[in-house]
């Protein structure tokens, strides 16, 4: 990687740093997740911005910023799928660049870095924007064909040419960068999500509880109790192992005194409600649907559990660490970047859900366990994952 710098510098008269940050989909994930944060905290007394929206997605992204008077609009042709459209969505973003005349270009998931960039330099490139990309983790890490997750690296290597800096939250994904090549114009870095530990809005775990068993007997039209909850939030992608969540419960007796929440929705949800039936969970695992700042009710997990097969730097888990949650998660991407085995959580294979039983099994009946990786959990998040870290982080780099 090239390591020098480069000076940004803003139009002439104008104080402010002009940024557009564009991003695919306007659900909530992690690139939005990281983008939220952000935008809420840049200080606008020496930054002005606008945030432009893929038009996929259910619209919780645009609330948020609309709700946060950040200023926003939908770019109607980005989408997330492939599509015919993609060519348009190149002009559109342009077409933006040029009227909203940015200084930075700042690109967020891996559609909107590419079809961006290309923006930036068909037919022309636009010397006046500096482009900067933030990738959460690398799209060819997902459980996709190998001609698929070569097409991707090939993308990435090719329109990496057309980007000033390229950001990573992860070790793993910088190493790989390195690996295939995929060299920015100016350098890559490495800057950690982060989250505002005591500033979390949580609910009491009375309060959590209620609420959520609440939710799960309306779910299943009767009365929902247990002594012990396990828990995760997360969208149904194929990324994120929930099958393999549900394959652990099913290691459970019908009698143990347990239930599983999953709170959030997405395209796999018919074939995780098949799983559950068909393995005669209906009883146990509950899947909730979205529920906004689904991490107020983090309290209501005894457990938490991360099963992905694939990960960036997943804000949910610095989130129930930062709740003094035990965390249990798959040893990809840069999980064990944040987790210690055994000292502030337990890491496990993916794809194997009788050692993930084994583990909530051990946690459960283990209550020194229980709270020491809890405690310091929530220890590790203060010390090297604050929100205020990332953001100093980024705004130096602006």
């Amino acid at each position: 990687m090239q390591n020098k710098t480069i000076p940004f510098i803003a139009g002439a008269g104008n104080l402010k740093k002009r940024i557009l940050f564009v991003i695919t989909q306007s659900e909530l994930g992690g690139a939005q997740r990281f983008l939220s944060n952000l935008a809420s905290h840049l200080d606008r007394d020496t930054h002005e911005f606008m945030v432009a929206v893929g038009s996929s997605g259910n619209g919780d992204f645009l609330r948020i910023l609309k709700a946060g008077g950040i200023p926003c609009q939908t770019l109607k042709f980005l989408k997330r799928e492939p599509a015919l459209n993609d060519i348009r969505a190149v002009f559109e973003i342009r077409r933006l660049i040029k009227n909203y005349r940015p200084d930075v270009l700042f690109l967020n998931s891996s559609k909107a870095g590419f079809i961006g960039s290309l923006a930036s330099v068909f037919p022309t490139r636009i010397n006046a924007v500096k482009v900067i990309y933030r990738i959460g983790g690398w799209s060819f890490n997902d459980p996709w064909p190998k001609w698929k997750k070569l097409f991707w690296i090939t993308l990435e290597w090719l329109s990496a040419k057309w980007k000033d800096v390229i950001i990573v939250n992860n070790q793993h994904d910088l190493l790989q960068a390195k690996k295939l090549k995929i060299e920015p114009r100016v350098q890559t870095v490495l800057i950690h999500n982060g989250v505002e530990t005591y500033k979390l809005d949580l609910m009491t775990k009375e309060e959590a509880r209620e609420k959520l068993f609440e939710k799960a007997s309306k779910h299943s039209s009767r009365n929902i109790r247990a002594k012990n909850t396990v828990g995760t939030i997360a969208n149904f992608y194929p990324t994120k192992g929930l099958e393999y969540l549900i394959g652990a419960a099913d290691c459970f007796d019908a009698n143990d005194d347990l239930v599983f929440f999953i709170i959030g929705d997405g395209e796999l949800r018919p074939e995780l409600e098949k799983m559950i039936r068909e393995k005669g969970l209906e009883k146990k695992v509950f899947l909730l649907g979205q529920i906004p700042d689904a991490y107020r009710f983090l309290p209501a997990f005894d457990v938490f559990v991360l099963p992905s097969v694939k990960e960036g730097f997943p804000w949910a888990l610095i989130e129930a660490m930062s709740a003094k949650l035990p965390v249990i998660a798959t040893a990809v991407g840069g999980i064990p970047e944040i987790i210690d085995d055994r000292k502030n959580g337990l890491l496990i294979k993916p794809k194997d859900p009788v050692e993930l039983a084994d583990k909530i099994k051990e946690v459960l009946e283990n209550d020194r366990l229980r709270n020491e990786l809890g405690i310091q959990a929530h220890q590790t998040v203060l010390f090297k994952f604050e929100l205020d870290k990332m953001v100093k982080q980024i705004e130096d780099l602006l």
